[in-house]
């Protein structure tokens, strides 16, 4: 048996101690300045910068523990895989090792001893695979040749193509390179002599990337001249099939979470498939839902981009849970076992807990409203159409059901089950019918969806175009500007970076006055005309705030930071305008920015307001 904290430390002191590696600290659910993603996906995600050639404070050997988000599965959530919000174990290496050196520290940690700080896995459990090669990028021997003098036969070896051996560009172009991935056994028995790459007994564990390559933008793959690793291990997929579960919601991680669902709905009994798949839904949403409220990026549910996901995963649990039979509100209860669970670990889940807890309850009771506006707007409309009851669904329009649930976020099955009861739903067929409808509305509103997002997600870390650089630049006047006019107080609670314009979140109380507005152009502006150089430093978390620089200090910084200043001084105020924890990249001077205007002033949720500018 191994716990989820055994895992954790064993991962970090393995590479600390043992391989040199620099421990930073995971980066915000909210990824800052980047509108390629919703969520920190991927433990590299942050690190893109560093990965491009940017130099890293911790230096060229990396480990951590990284919070990460997938939306694209939500509605899969329930089976033995699938899971919103999990924890990515990750060691890089930028510009330093490769090949070699990352398969054989892999090898390392799963197979030597849990006295030797590793896994202790018997190589006979192990396969592994590798790229086949292609018309972009040859076979990839030389890692399969460093895993057979690791003791690996070529009937545990597989050569598979891009869909599976293969990772990136994350867009049209960048970096990107073959993978190995490495599989664990967990059918019954001795595991089979020749490995079966399809048979989903053989489970992936570790994943080792080496981006060697630069794909441009006329479809060639160039070789990079810094080569990286990246690689991956999900904390969450490991626990589980290391203490012999099938699915991570048979762990640790779940087991008091699921145990008190069952305590809240009263029943203790063999489940049915659709109950079990309620209940892990029901926990793997609080568990996301948890950790997005209580992120030092402050969330709060709204109908937009990060705050309609974390809205559709609270609501989405309480629906279920009322399907369990679930009475009254439970949403709370369960995040604070979330937060004692994790707390140690993630320690801003303990500082945000208030807040967690507040936002949960608010939600759920405006869930609630919204709950009963769908029933009466459904009443109201079954009366509407009682004299036509004899056409059954058919009186209907038929997008009436899907209308019901986009509209007035009322779900498919509170619908279909209240038309039963009034007797417009006679027969399965009905039901059918209805379903499909619905399906059909839904995947042409998720098409829309996909077709906005890739329109809209352009640019971000990853971008370092010369108007975003300069938006990027602008965004940290802005942000002292607002200080100035609004108030000290005034902390950033969200960023969006494209090439046309920049998005600053901030918490104020109120709309501010066109005066306001004015006076933070005009500030914004001087400092643009007054040519103050960019530049930035390498120094302590302690260090940044002696010089009174502007970060997320609630947020976990790892022991060197950059901080980049706009002007001559030695400290904010001091001959310097503006002073900030920041990755970058930024101009030279202010002077290449030319003119800063605001587009927009907005509400976005309780005391949070968001300015949407550009420059001209």
């Amino acid at each position: 048996m191994i716990t989820a904290n055994e895992l954790r430390n064993l991962f970090i002191d393995f590479f600390t101690k043992k391989h040199e590696h620099a421990k930073i600290s995971g980066a915000s659910l909210i990824p800052e300045n980047d509108p390629t993603v919703l969520f920190t996906t991927a433990g590299m995600h942050p690190l893109v910068p560093f990965l491009m050639g940017e130099r890293h404070p911790g230096g060229k050997r990396l480990v951590n523990v990284q919070k990460c988000v997938r939306t694209g599965d939500i509605e899969e959530v329930g089976d033995n895989t699938h899971l919103t919000f999990f924890e990515m174990l990750g060691n890089w290496s930028l510009g330093d090792y490769f090949k070699e050196e990352a398969i054989k520290m892999s090898f390392e940690f799963l197979t030597s001893s849990r006295a030797d700080g590793g896994l202790g896995i018997d190589l006979k459990d192990l396969a592994v695979t590798c790229f086949t090669g292609d018309e972009n990028a040859p076979r990839d021997d030389e890692s399969a040749g460093i895993w057979r003098s690791l003791g690996v036969s070529d009937d545990r070896l597989a050569f598979l193509g891009k869909a599976d051996n293969w990772w990136g560009p994350a867009g049209q172009t960048g970096p990107c390179g073959p993978d190995t991935e490495i599989f664990y056994w967990t059918g019954d028995g001795e595991a089979p002599t020749v490995f079966d790459p399809e048979d989903a007994r053989w489970v992936e564990i570790w994943n080792n990337v080496f981006m060697q390559y630069f794909k441009n933008d006329k479809g060639e793959f160039l070789p990079l001249e810094q080569t990286n690793v990246d690689t991956g291990m999900g904390l969450e997929r490991v626990l589980a099939v290391l203490n012999g579960k099938k699915s991570a919601f048979e762990t640790e991680l779940f087991e008091e979470l699921i145990e008190e669902v069952r305590m809240l709905g009263r029943y203790d009994k063999e489940l049915s498939d659709e109950e079990r798949e309620a209940e892990r839904i029901i926990v793997d949403h609080v568990r996301a839902a948890t950790f997005m409220l209580g992120d030092p990026v402050p969330l709060s549910p709204s109908n937009n981009d990060q705050g309609y996901v974390l809205r559709r995963l609270i609501r989405r649990a309480i629906r279920y849970g009322r399907e369990l039979g679930i009475e009254g509100f439970f949403m709370r209860k369960l995040a604070g076992i979330v937060v004692k669970n994790y707390g140690e670990f993630y320690g801003e889940l303990l500082e945000n807990q208030e807040r967690i807890f507040e936002e949960m309850a608010n939600e759920e009771t405006r869930f609630g409203q919204t709950l009963d506006r769908g029933m009466g707007v459904l009443k109201k409309e079954m009366e509407r159409l009682s004299g036509e009851k004899s056409k059954g669904i058919m009186a209907f329009a038929d997008d009436f059901v899907f209308d019901m649930f986009a509209t007035y976020g009322f779900p498919l099955e509170m619908t279909l089950e209240e038309m039963k009861k009034k007797g417009w739903i006679s027969n399965d067929k009905d039901l059918n019918v209805l379903t499909n409808n619905f399906n059909q509305n839904f995947e042409k509103h998720q098409a829309l969806s996909r077709a906005g997002a890739d329109k809209k997600f352009s640019g971000g870390l990853a971008d370092h175009h010369e108007e975003t650089v300069k938006l990027h630049t602008a965004t940290h006047l802005l942000h002292q500007a607002l200080k100035d006019v609004l108030g000290d107080e005034i902390n950033q609670k969200g960023s969006n970076i494209t090439q046309e314009r920049l998005r600053f979140d901030f918490n104020f109380e109120r709309a501010m006055t066109a005066e306001e507005k004015a006076q933070v152009e005009e500030i914004v502006n001087s400092q643009i005309k007054a040519a103050l150089p960019v530049s930035y430093e390498e120094m302590t978390v302690e260090e940044a705030q002696a010089k009174n620089a502007i970060g997320l200090f609630g947020a976990k910084y790892g022991e060197v930071v950059k901080v980049y200043k706009m002007g001559e001084g030695a400290m904010r105020g001091e001959n310097v305008f503006s002073m900030e924890i920041c990755g970058g990249p930024h101009v030279a001077n202010t002077l290449e920015l030319g003119t800063f205007k605001i587009a927009k002033e907005e509400s976005v949720g309780s005391g949070v307001r968001r300015i949407k500018a550009v420059l001209k």
